[in-house]
């Protein structure tokens, strides 16, 4: 397998509007994000995914984007944006900016044409389509509620948008749709950025038939995912888009693949076929869902875990990458889903750290989740601001007729607010995020969670992250081994070796509050130097591998003799 940079980098994923604030407006900006590369630095990272800072209405937190060569006002200037680069540049620390073209803002030059009039010669950038009688075209549901069809007046046509109103779809069937997208990131890469995260980029090829989707039970719409989900063309729009721009600069790409499998994603990430380096697919973090997809809180089982990030690794093993994520701006936070975020946090946080960060792939840290951030949970539907969760919350209560305090309770563990409140830095006044009054409240528990104490303290999860980053730069293993799970049935443990040549490491991790032993009879006789372990206090060596004890939510890695 080929060795690329993009291979051996860690990423740290930075959601502006939450993470820094230096002018007291109470939402993150460029220049906030320039005050803490020192601490990015410290932590040893070699990426920053920047999640959008163009020009943008906001309907959708600047995925909704008017012009994709300026910078949102609140964020700063581009001035700010070159300042940025240069000093991560300097730094050693690489630039990957969101790349949003499934859709657009309404109010984005091209959308105020296409809608003007059925003749402007803008009006194929987007998809429109009469409507059935005094119904819309298909009866497929937005991501963010209700029908992915706005009727316009002027035109007498509807307009495709898959998330919000205020985000029409791109038709990327318009030669010259794609041609712009094209040089719009070419200009962003001779500016020197590193690459683009590339938003939904599996919907931009729709089903030209546009059938009506099934309609499952509790829902008003239909399910229109499998037509505009890698879509008839989308591995001939992503081969040219290769070819026109990201084959000639040394970059990162990494697309959002909602829907995607792994035989997709090895179309989509194998070096021969010229498309992308690696996809985020989203199997494990639709575990526990159910009818109302992430809505339904379902217990999740660890085999189902395992078995959905064993056959990622198992399919892109030799051709294709992985990308290692439990976080991003729209999940919630990972100690709170899968560890246990109150009496073992900082413990089961460094569990779930290690289990990712020693898989075969590259791993991303969303931030706050170095240092344990936990999810929210606000009293009132009032203290949200996420669209998606209104719009559930406002649904499930009028239109069903729901209780509130139930529907509350789903947007406390899954909705995305609980990654989006503030960066806590210190135990001061709104965590240190800003002087002023944040765009969305702090987690009340930064007083106990905050980056100044991780980093003042040895032990914390910060500086376990530190270690793991430190230990995947200098063991090839890490990177390149291959990865075989073990104990498949275990509901309690975590098991795989990573193996390179004659090197071979053992991951033990469990995901329970009670000590656990895993029974490793093919280990029998094989004995293990500790490589990394979150337990506290002294560790030895094991003798013998067949039978290791293992602490409540202890993560141990061996070195096998």
């Amino acid at each position: 397998m080929a060795k690329q940079w993009w291979k051996e980098s860690v990423v740290y994923q930075i959601y502006p509007r939450s993470f820094n604030d230096s002018n007291g407006d109470g939402i993150g900006d460029i220049p906030g994000i320039i005050e803490k590369l020192d601490y990015l630095k410290e932590l040893g990272i070699d990426v920053i995914w920047l999640s959008p800072v163009y020009d943008s209405p906001n309907d959708d937190n600047g995925y909704d984007i008017r012009d994709y060569q300026a910078i949102m006002d609140e964020f700063g200037t581009m001035e700010d944006f070159d300042t940025l680069l240069e000093e991560a540049h300097n730094r050693g620390i690489k630039i990957v900016m969101d790349l949003v073209v499934n859709h657009t803002s309404d109010e984005h030059a091209w959308f105020v044409e296409s809608k003007s009039s059925k003749d402007n010669p803008k009006r194929d950038y987007y998809i429109w389509k009469e409507g059935k009688g005094d119904q819309p075209p298909t009866n497929w549901e937005s991501a963010f509620s209700g029908s992915t069809w706005k009727y316009d007046e002027t035109t007498g046509e509807y307009f495709l948008h898959i998330f919000s109103k205020k985000q029409p779809d791109l038709n990327w069937e318009n030669e010259d749709v794609r041609k712009d997208v094209y040089d719009m990131m070419k200009w962003w890469l001779d500016k020197g950025i590193d690459g683009f995260r590339m938003d939904v980029i599996n919907f931009i090829s729709k089903d030209p038939r546009f059938p009506d989707g099934e309609v499952h039970p509790g829902k008003q719409y239909g399910d229109g995912g499998k037509y505009f989900m890698n879509g008839p063309r989308i591995h001939e729009f992503l081969h040219e888009m290769n070819q026109e721009v990201l084959s000639k600069y040394d970059v990162m790409t990494v697309g959002e693949m909602p829907g995607a499998t792994p035989d997709e994603g090895k179309l989509y990430t194998a070096d021969d076929r010229e498309e992308l380096n690696m996809v985020f697919h989203f199997e494990h973090m639709d575990i526990g869902g159910g009818e109302l997809g992430k809505w339904t809180l379902n217990p999740w089982k660890l085999t189902e875990l395992k078995s959905i990030l064993s056959k990622w690794q198992y399919a892109l093993e030799e051709k294709g990458w992985n990308s290692l994520y439990w976080n991003n701006h729209d999940q919630p936070r990972v100690v709170s889903r899968f560890g246990n975020d109150a009496e073992y946090r900082k413990k089961s946080a460094k569990m779930l750290a290690t289990c990712l960060h020693m898989m075969k792939g590259t791993p991303y840290i969303y931030q706050g989740e170095e240092i344990g951030m936990t999810n929210v949970a606000f009293d009132r539907i009032e203290d949200y601001e996420d669209l998606e969760s209104l719009n559930m919350y406002e649904e499930r209560v009028n239109d069903f007729g729901e209780d509130p305090g139930s529907v509350l309770e789903r947007i406390h563990h899954r909705g995305r607010d609980n990654a989006r409140t503030p960066f806590q830095w210190n135990a001061g006044k709104n965590g240190g995020f800003t002087d002023g009054t944040p765009w969305l409240a702090v987690n009340p528990n930064y007083t106990e969670i905050n980056a100044e104490e991780a980093v003042n303290d040895p032990d914390s999860v910060f500086h376990f992250y530190k270690k793991l980053i430190e230990l995947r730069k200098s063991n090839e293993v890490v990177v390149y081994g291959r990865y075989d799970l073990l104990l498949e049935d275990s509901e309690a443990i975590y098991a795989y070796t990573r193996t390179l040549d004659s090197d071979q490491l053992l991951v033990l991790c469990n995901f329970t509050g009670e000590k656990q032993t895993a029974q490793l009879e093919d280990f029998a006789g094989k004995s293990g130097s500790v490589f990394l372990t979150n337990r506290e206090g002294d560790v030895v060596d094991a003798e013998d591998l067949k039978e290791v004890e293992l602490e409540p939510y202890e993560a141990i890695v061996f070195t096998v003799k």
